[in-house]
């Protein structure tokens, strides 16, 4: 298992790599955005195809309105993805070219659609048809976002441009210092579409459709969701965000499942498309990636150790709602051999029981996205549209999920117990990571594991404890007596999505209002900052992005502001204590 950790951790940079490559974040990103309205148009549906499950028919007249906002919303989805993704790709190549040589965002996002619009969209008599304007496009859609930015760049780094007078206006410039690469773009979609359609007798929409069918089949199988909810597990067992690596590899595959789904049940027939967003939200990933839900309850409910004890009952609401980065890094499961198994496996066994429901005993799959953070039962009842085995399937992934973790979370249970109770004797340090556990420490937490006695040693250990919080109580009311600097400070958390990062910005706004310091603090999903760097005065970088901080920080040091990132154990700690947390901001800015 050492080796196997070495070899991980060697692989580490490379996959760190990986997910800073700038056309899987643009994907990344371009979904990101689009979520809102892939949210808003479930929401209809929902409304409109839940009350037939019971047996209550809608009048048509309320149906029909219903289907329309989700038609003209998941119906356009490709053609609202082409912009994002391009704007993300965009901002991506502006940030290594010169300042004031950058390609206009706006521009390429409306060429983008056009181009789309020719690559893909069959003209019909009086307009264009709709297929393919929606999940049907997304190939299409990368393509395009790939290429149009790229068209930009060659142009703009080599100011190929048309170029006017001094005297003309900067916003007329600009809009001749597009006119070249959007001329050149469109022409070679344009032309290349009817090029395409004449060789093959297709539009190029359909035909990438029809290239990819076997992948999509493949990755809907035993093996392929094995390899990607695996891989999804294996970067977070590094200490890399796995989903924002491999998510964009299959999100076309996603959105086209679900779809294909909602209508084969709404046609009566039986919804089989395992590999959906919902799938990974409330089956693979029960209480975040890993399935940590159940040994998140384990650490917070049965634990002996003091550290799981306390990192369990801490993290046991955040990971209900699957934001589980204070039990990855607290516990912590992050490169912890002992945990390395069924961190693994958990998620792939959830998804194959799933699909063995789906595929031999006639369940549903999803039907319909809800918001990620829904808690993992309640998602999958829905999200299956109240399947009858959905109400079977949910306790049944728990215990599953409970008997997968529970013999190695008791190994990694005792070991804790027997390194707290060397730490009371005196035996070894509180910091010292390296020294082994004396051998008598560990006959004392085998008394401990079987509930046998409180060790004197401990039981002063945990007074120990209770004086070093009273000091630090008193030494965070004398910090608050202290003369403050009452400067107004504005501190931005960043991660993948917005939601680890929210905790640790409410742990620095909970600190400045209890010592009364104006300091402000918010989080967003990493991405969004991009626009409003210069709006702060630090912003965070939280652990599982680490790979971005180098990216993070020229882009800081260009707008004159300070920017930082911790460890996974650190950010946990700052979590859990607003004074520190406060300090942490407040050290780095005023450094």
């Amino acid at each position: 298992m050492e080796k196997l950790i070495a070899l991980v951790e060697k692989l580490k940079p490379f996959f760190e790599k990986v997910s800073n490559n700038k056309y899987l974040r643009a994907i990344r990103d371009g979904f990101v955005s689009c979520i809102p309205v892939i949210l808003f148009s479930s929401l209809f549906i929902l409304v409109a195809s839940v009350p037939e499950i019971f047996g209550i028919k809608l009048p048509e007249s309320v149906s029909t309105p219903l289907w329309q906002a989700y038609n003209y919303s998941m119906g356009i989805l490709a053609v609202l993805m082409v912009a994002t993704i391009s704007k993300s790709l965009t901002d991506s190549i502006n940030h290594k070219l010169p300042k004031l040589r950058q390609i206009n965002d706006v521009s390429v996002m409306i060429v983008s659609i056009i181009c789309l619009l020719l690559l893909a969209v069959e003209p019909i008599k009086g307009g264009m048809a709709a297929e393919f304007m929606g999940t049907k496009g997304l190939l299409s859609a990368f393509v395009v976002a790939f290429s149009v930015p790229n068209i930009y760049k060659f142009f703009v780094s080599r100011n190929i441009t048309i170029k006017l007078p001094d005297e003309v206006p900067h916003y007329i410039a600009q809009t001749f210092a597009d006119l070249i690469p959007l001329s050149v773009a469109v022409f070679v979609f344009w032309l290349g579409s009817l090029v395409f359609k004449n060789v093959t007798g297709m539009m190029f929409g359909v035909w990438v459709l029809e290239l990819f069918k076997p992948l999509f089949v493949a990755a809907d199988g035993y093996i392929g969701v094995a390899i990607i909810y695996g891989a999804m597990a294996m970067f977070w067992f590094m200490g890399i965000h796995g989903p924002s690596i491999v998510e964009p590899a299959v999100t076309a595959i996603y959105i086209a499942n679900i779809e294909a789904n909602l209508q084969i049940y709404s046609a009566g027939g039986h919804a089989v498309n395992i590999l959906t967003h919902p799938t990974s939200y409330f089956v693979a990933t029960l209480g975040g990636t890993g399935a940590t839900l159940m040994f998140c309850a384990m650490c917070a409910f049965i634990a002996k150790s003091q550290q799981l004890k306390a990192v369990g009952r801490a993290s046991i609401i955040p990971v209900t709602f699957a934001v589980n980065e204070p039990i990855l890094f607290g516990a912590p499961i992050v490169l912890n051999p002992v945990l390395f198994f069924p961190f693994i496996l958990t998620p792939i066994a959830n998804v194959w029981v799933f699909k063995f429901f789906v595929d031999n005993l006639g369940m549903n799959s999803f039907l319909y996205i809800l918001p990620w953070t829904t808690p993992a039962p309640i998602g999958l009842v829905i999200g299956t549209g109240f399947a009858k085995l959905a109400f079977i399937l949910a306790p049944l992934l728990l215990i599953m999920d409970a008997v997968m973790y529970y013999p190695f979370f008791r190994v990694y249970d005792k070991q804790l117990v027997a390194r707290e109770t060397a730490i009371a004797n005196g035996e070894i340090s509180a910091d010292d990571e390296e020294t082994a556990t004396p051998a008598d420490a560990e006959k004392e937490a085998e008394a401990i594991e079987s509930g046998v006695a409180m060790q004197p040693a401990m039981a002063g250990a945990a007074a120990g404890n209770a004086n070093v919080s009273e000091a630090s109580s008193a030494a965070a009311l004398q910090s608050e007596a202290a003369p403050e600097d009452m400067t107004e400070r504005r501190v931005l958390v960043l991660c993948a999505s917005g939601a680890t990062s929210s905790m640790l910005a409410k742990a620095i706004s909970k600190g400045a209002k209890q010592r009364g310091v104006p300091v402000e603090s918010i989080a967003m999903a990493y991405g969004q900052h991009k626009d409003i760097i210069s709006d702060y005065d630090l912003i965070i970088l939280a652990p599982q992005m680490a790979s971005m901080f180098e990216e993070l920080q020229q882009d800081c040091n260009a707008a004159g502001v300070k920017s930082a990132t911790t460890s996974g154990r650190e950010y946990v700690g700052l979590t859990r204590d607003p004074q520190k947390a406060l300090d942490f901001a407040l050290n780095i800015i005023n450094d």
